[in-house]
């Protein structure tokens, strides 16, 4: 009984993808998408360039489009943040709070002095 159950359990969720399938192909987003995947598909064919040439050639084109404004799955980023010391003029810039010279700084004019050297963005 427990395969007649299995294959039964098979065949409806079979009916239930075919289903959402049809309504998928039915979609008029979808088949612009792929019409736009298979006119690119062509050219790359036509014109003998990988998808990476052509987003090579897309990002010198649009520099907006360079990999590092992409999203990363490695989560956001910190804000940058922009010290200037008053008293030499130095100016640093960075993501994380334990950099080098910004605890030197801290240890010779205190920390409070130091984070209100921070300049808005």
């Amino acid at each position: 009984m427990a395969k007649l159950s299995n294959y039964l359990e098979k065949k409806r969720l079979m009916a239930k993808l075919a289903d959402e399938l049809r309504q998928l192909e039915e979609d008029t987003g979808l088949k612009r998408e792929l019409q736009f995947e298979a006119d690119i598909k062509a050219l790359l064919k036509e014109y003998n360039f990988t998808a990476k040439h052509a987003f090579n050639v897309l990002t010198a084109a649009d520099p907006l489009l360079t990999p590092t404004t992409m999203p990363t799955s490695d989560g956001p980023k910190r804000a940058m943040k922009t010290y200037k010391n008053p008293h030499t003029g130095e100016i640093v810039k960075t993501r994380g709070g334990n950099q080098k010279t910004l605890n030197e700084w801290r240890k010779e004019y205190g920390a409070e002095a130091v984070a209100s050297w921070e300049q808005l963005n």
